[in-house]
């Protein structure tokens, strides 16, 4: 009689530890997958084919931003990379529904910010340099320089004085590749990214109301203070 009962005592702490899944190398916590979701910024420079064209660590930083900052309106993304020379294509507009690149243009940085690479950067009136980091695109209004497209900094300290310098996206003529042929460097601004008069309108029309753009340098300074790139949630 004992046996019997012994039997059916360990039957049954055999069939609950199967039933609840606390057999030899269960665990009571549910198990946490190790492995990371796969990388977003890295799956998208693929999938837009960006490889020899554009700075992998710019975009990885606009990219970051631009899912960070919750009031963009449009799934447009504008990145400057200001640690090219002007001399170079270093304005890039992405399309990030469809994951393709719309726009790679030269593009002109403040006079004070440098020579053929910009350096130096302010968000000092009258400064006449460029500022870097997240801005948001507003409207547009017809100015000196033509249609021009109005930005909005998002940092406090590093680019939040925009507006009021008038830091604006505009053609001029300075900011054509035949500048570069005839001087070795393009042209230099006030502060603002000017483009190519012929690409002025349809670049702005498509990235005005409401779209993210991020004016990258490889600078240690502006690391250590965007509030966006350090943040890990929605600003």
């Amino acid at each position: 009689m004992l046996r019997i009962s012994l039997t059916v005592f360990f039957l049954l702490v055999s069939f609950l530890y199967s039933f609840t899944g606390l057999g030899e190398g269960a665990s009571a916590v549910p198990e946490v997958k190790s492995m990371a979701k796969p990388d977003r910024c890295a799956e998208l420079f693929r999938e837009m084919q960006l490889e020899g064209e554009v700075n992998y660590t710019a975009f990885r930083q606009a990219v970051t931003g631009y899912y960070r900052i919750a009031q963009r309106k449009k799934e447009i993304l504008t990145l400057i990379d200001f640690s090219k020379p002007s001399t170079e294509k270093r304005l890039y507009v992405f399309d990030m529904k469809e994951k393709k690149m719309l726009f790679s243009s030269v593009v002109a940085h403040g006079k004070n910010s440098g020579g053929v690479y910009a350096t130096s950067f302010s968000n000092e009136y009258g400064s006449y340099k460029s500022s870097l980091g997240f801005y948001l695109t507003a409207s547009t209004y017809q100015g000196k320089n033509g249609y021009s497209l109005i930005l909005d900094g998002l940092e406090k300290g590093i680019n939040d004085r925009a507006r009021e310098r008038a830091i604006v996206v505009h053609g001029a003529a300075y900011a054509d590749p035949s500048v570069i042929r005839a001087g070795g460097r393009l042209g230099r601004s006030f502060g603002c990214p000017a483009v190519p008069q012929k690409l002025s309108r349809p670049l702005i029309d498509t990235i005005k109301g409401g779209s993210v753009m991020y004016i990258y340098a490889a600078t240690p300074e502006y690391l250590a203070q965007s509030h966006i790139l350090n943040s890990k949630d929605r600003v």
